[in-house]
């Protein structure tokens, strides 16, 4: 068993990586300072609305459309789909957060030396890099499997969010685990799903989430943050 793109995998999706993830809550505190989330169920609730409402749908077919392209080396669909998911960002405070986290990922990217000197000079010559899109870079730049990539990617996010769950709420570290570990079995019917939608001529991708986008909304002018906006 090559190991190499195991361990890429997992310093990628390491809590250490310096790109951010942990100063965004997604409307998770906002969803806490308004008793929607106020307790272990309602915390795990929300997330695994999330993965199903949002991830699934939008976010992880995206990335997988992404790394398709970066892959195949279509740089018109890189910049397609990277705009798409920007213009699906529908607040002020969702928008700037991929693109800071994109941005930083990306200069890790570069500085690392991860891939060859023409994808990276492609991936510094995108505008208003996302999320999706320097991840799904770094994963096809580290030579990793998209399914496992993807899976990452999403385990990545929900360790966002218990994060957000044990600071918040508050919870105890046990259960962020129960509901890490809960949480976390729903990934391989996420990746299905995005893969399915990514296969569709045209992609079949939803990013209606109302409640999410009122959170975040509201979240920017919430008296007390402990998270950014």
């Amino acid at each position: 068993m090559d190991t190499n793109p195991l361990l890429a995998l997992l310093h990628l999706s390491s809590p250490a990586l310096p790109i951010g993830g942990y100063s965004y809550s997604q409307g998770f505190e906002t969803a806490v300072d308004l008793d929607i989330v106020h307790d272990e169920a309602s915390a795990c609730r929300w997330i695994e609305d999330q993965l199903d409402l949002v991830m699934a749908p939008c976010e992880a077919p995206v990335w997988s459309l992404l790394f398709k392209a970066w892959s195949a080396g279509d740089l018109a669909g890189v910049r397609h789909w990277n705009d798409w998911f920007r213009a699906s960002r529908e607040t002020h405070e969702l928008r700037r957060e991929t693109e800071q986290m994109g941005w930083s990922l990306s200069k890790l990217a570069s500085d690392l030396d991860w891939g060859c000197d023409a994808a990276r000079s492609s991936l510094r010559q995108l505008k208003n890099t996302t999320l999706p899109a320097a991840h799904a870079f770094a994963a096809y730049a580290l030579e990793a499997e998209h399914d496992c990539a993807l899976s990452a990617y999403v385990f990545s996010w929900i360790e966002n969010q218990v994060m957000a769950a044990i600071k918040t709420v508050p919870l105890g570290q046990m259960a962020g685990q129960r509901i890490l570990n809960r949480s976390r079995q729903k990934i391989p019917a996420v990746t299905a799903q995005a893969v399915a939608r990514a296969n569709d001529a045209p992609p079949s991708l939803c990013s209606m989430a109302p409640q999410l986008t009122i959170m975040s909304s509201r979240h920017e002018t919430q008296y007390s943050r402990l998270f950014r906006s």
